[in-house]
């Protein structure tokens, strides 16, 4: 019997500042994907509240917790248990007095494999990351979940091709990108919607692996300027082709199902990972190649 897996990817707004109700929000789209099939289930980037890193504001970091007790993760460890699905929970995450935008991997037994802390830290107008975050300093993770082996980046660490080759060479058969990006307060004329899918589009297509976006919706204020989520989510084939999509308002859950024994074999056919050079490499682990 072949191997299959189903996944979801969620969106909607988060622009509240009351974090059970943005809670009970995604435990609602979680509900309609299991609904619909999937097994591993994907809430967008920092759901626990409005986006607040488009400014440099002391009072957010009262909202950070430790992993293993934050409210977006004890709420939703019974809700993975309940329906059997795998959740890649998006965090704020405090350890003693480091700060990182983290990720905690919830089995369909709602039990927790382990956070992953985001790599690369943005820092720019609208997204000024590094006054919260620090860089992540656990590497980049693969989840052996009950229903496949998946790879989790945050937001800009699905820029990277390194992430997801990274993520790739540990096994990982889907790769996840929980994200929160819309409009430049800088330039009203900059959209970065269709880049920000054919980067993603790019890992699935030069690793032959399905991928899987979820953004938030929504208009939010949390500066003057304000900013506008693009939502465009979407899950990508092996091929890199967008098998489900929504537009810049849509609410909702989109699910597939992929054969992940027709995609091993299809990867290891390309020959991606056979003619791999590491011996010419070096250039990509210096900070500044000569």
């Amino acid at each position: 019997m072949a191997r299959t897996i189903s996944v979801a990817a969620l969106q909607t707004s988060y622009g509240s500042e009351d974090v059970q109700a943005n809670i009970d929000k995604t435990i609602a789209l979680i509900r309609d994907a299991a609904g619909k099939g999937a097994q591993v289930i994907l809430p967008s980037e920092l759901f626990q509240g409005p986006y607040f890193c488009v400014s440099q504001e002391e009072k957010w970091f009262a909202t950070a917790h430790p992993w293993r007790e934050h409210p977006c993760v004890t709420a939703l460890q019974p809700v993975a248990a309940e329906l059997g699905v795998a959740i890649p929970v998006s965090i704020f995450e405090r350890e003693g007095p480091h700060y990182f935008n983290s990720m905690v991997m919830l089995d369909a037994d709602g039990s927790a494999l382990g956070v992953y802390r985001k790599s690369h830290i943005p820092d720019g107008p609208g997204y000024q990351e590094k006054y919260y975050f620090r860089p992540g300093d656990t590497g980049f993770k693969v989840w052996n979940t009950r229903h496949g082996r998946v790879g989790v980046g945050i937001c800009w660490d699905q820029w990277y091709p390194e992430t997801a080759r990274a993520m790739m060479l540990q096994g990982a058969e889907v790769l996840f990108y929980p994200t929160a990006i819309g409009s430049e307060p800088h330039d009203k004329e900059l959209d970065t919607a269709d880049p920000w899918r054919r980067a993603m589009q790019g890992h699935a297509v030069s690793n032959v692996v399905p991928v899987v976006g979820a953004n938030r919706i929504g208009a939010e204020h949390a500066t003057e300027v304000g900013q506008v989520f693009y939502g465009s989510s979407f899950i990508a084939d092996h091929r890199g082709d967008l098998v489900e999509s929504f537009g810049r308002e849509d609410e909702g859950v989109l699910v597939h199902s992929f054969d992940l024994d027709y995609i091993d074999r299809h990867r290891a056919a390309w020959g991606f990972f056979r003619d791999r050079r590491t011996d010419l490499y070096g250039a990509l682990v210096s900070p500044r190649p000569a």
